[in-house]
């Protein structure tokens, strides 16, 4: 998943953006609601962790501002302000979630997966398929017929990309934004690199190759051949 944080305090920060990270998700971080609000807007989200007392916009009107464009983006508000009260006043103004500071990881991360499973169900795309290669979004597992093909946590979101655009071309541009993050400079044919392997990984030695080459352009997943341009 690509997932939002948007903290103000550096320490609690650092501490979900490493944790996140790790578990094999791409994480850009906001220091402020109004920044936040703006990134939350780019629709480049899965979901959003957001505390309650912000500089510049605070959590709750951050919220508000997201429904009321009609984003329906998953937000988790975590915030040590969480009586009874303060949480009902969260989940109204359209959270999903409510979260107390202080938290463990864990739990967090149990939370953000299931609000995860639940848009994926909204969408009715638990499950992702293009001729027979599947992509379990909860189990995080890719499949070429009944073959596991061991996708590590960047190619599962280069892959995902691919897939929620099957039949239409992607660039480049936005397989970087998909699987790296905003601090991310890249260097040479970094994306090329990655989708070789990818490739190799999906279509292997098989007849009926999925993943395209659009010249000038990116990439395609697709189980019937791109037309070539004259």
């Amino acid at each position: 998943m690509r997932i939002l944080v948007v903290e103000d305090d550096d320490r609690t920060a650092q501490h979900l953006v490493r944790g996140l990270s790790e578990s094999g998700h791409v994480v850009d971080r906001a220091a402020d609601g109004a920044l936040g609000l703006a990134m939350a807007l780019e629709d480049i989200y899965d979901i959003a962790v957001v505390d309650r007392m912000l500089p510049e916009l605070d959590g709750i009107s951050l919220v508000r501002r997201l429904r009321d464009e009609n984003r329906h983006l998953p937000v988790l508000i975590l915030s040590a302000i969480a009586s009874a009260r303060d949480r009902a006043e969260g989940l109204r103004a359209g959270s999903d979630d409510y979260l107390a500071k202080p938290f463990q990881f864990s739990e967090l991360l149990a939370r953000l997966e299931a609000l995860a499973r639940r848009a994926d169900r909204a969408r009715g795309q638990a499950v992702l398929r293009v001729g027979d290669l599947s992509l379990d979004l909860r189990a995080r597992l890719g499949m070429r017929g009944a073959q596991d093909i061991g996708l590590q946590p960047r190619e599962f979101l280069l892959l995902e990309t691919l897939m929620r655009n099957a039949h239409r071309a992607v660039s480049r541009g936005m397989l970087l934004e998909a699987a790296w993050d905003y601090d991310f400079e890249p260097k040479g044919n970094i994306i090329d690199m990655h989708m070789h392997r990818l490739r190799r990984k999906v279509d292997g030695d098989t007849n009926t190759p999925l993943i395209h080459t659009i010249a000038g352009v990116g990439y395609m997943l697709s189980d019937v051949p791109p037309r070539k341009r004259s």
